[in-house]
């Protein structure tokens, strides 16, 4: 096994039986025994939920919110190709926001496992979907890891709303899903959200967004391995900078508007503690 892999699968396992024991993957609402919240009652809520006593008491109606009695069932799609690599291609480096997307799938399938909640893997590249059976099996969530570890991007292009389209067909039940990849693209989840909980979880490198002026260079596409001598400068770091903030302003304003929450994790990050803020 990869010594690398392995120090991967050992640090996530660590930091979720001990830093993530303890926190929530969801704050889902629904049937259930557990008191979640009380909130003033609002048209269209089930008035058999309405507390009488409270209603009583305050002099509005108000509706008794208990948590799910049920097992949360939690997805976690990667959608990868060649755009995960930045850098120089013979830089160790070079592939640090595919490793750090396998090290965030990783916990959270862990946290999923510890949590006893059903766990689904799913990969997403041009050429193959690879999906985990729904399981508590660390074995299942082992393979999932390696799978996002060895993948072979360079040369591949994922078209990311086919997969996200084949995504809202595999799942049947309502879910928590985190959509993993590095939204350097528009993608349309108004439809998952619907019907599910949906976090989105970009992960970046750093000089992405904020590219040096590097003056004389040759670009290479990893996508299709296509070379471009070319001078880069302080007017084409400009203009790739506003293409990057106009891409990312959209898909926020995307996700608010459907209300899906957003992460951006950055590969130099540690993962626990930014996956942290969202389980509290």
């Amino acid at each position: 096994m990869n010594s690398t892999f392995k120090a991967l699968q050992l640090k996530a396992r660590h930091q979720v039986y001990t830093l993530l024991s303890g926190h929530n993957l969801s704050k889902l609402h629904g049937e259930g025994y557990d008191f979640a919240e009380l909130r003033e009652y609002q048209v269209g809520d089930d008035i058999r939920k309405i507390n009488w006593m409270i209603t009583a008491k305050l002099g509005k109606p108000y509706i008794k919110e208990l948590h799910a009695n049920r097992k949360l069932s939690v997805i976690v799609a990667c959608l990868m190709d060649a755009s995960l690599y930045f850098g120089s291609v013979n830089s160790s480096t070079a592939n640090a926001k595919q490793t750090k997307l396998a090290e965030v799938a990783t916990t959270l399938a862990y946290a999923t496992q510890q949590s006893a909640d059903l766990f689904t893997g799913l990969v997403y590249t041009e050429n193959s979907i690879e999906q985990t059976p729904p399981t508590k099996q660390l074995y299942h969530i082992a393979q999932f890891s390696q799978t996002l570890f060895e993948a072979n991007l360079l040369g591949t292009r994922l078209e990311p709303q086919r997969a996200i389209d084949n995504l809202f067909k595999r799942i049947q039940k309502p879910s928590l899903v985190f959509v993993l990849g590095d939204f350097l693209e528009e993608v349309d989840l108004s439809l998952l959200a619907q019907k599910h909980e949906v976090i989105a979880l970009i992960i970046r490198e750093r000089a992405e967004e904020n590219l040096p002026s590097l003056g004389e260079v040759t670009l290479t596409n990893p996508q299709n391995n296509e070379s471009l001598e070319t001078y880069f400068g302080k007017r084409r770091r400009q203009d790739y900078q506003q293409k990057r903030i106009e891409n990312d302003e959209k898909n926020a304003e995307h996700f608010t508007r459907h209300s899906i929450c957003s992460l951006k994790i950055f590969s130099d990050e540690d993962v626990v503690s930014r996956l942290i803020t969202l389980f509290v």
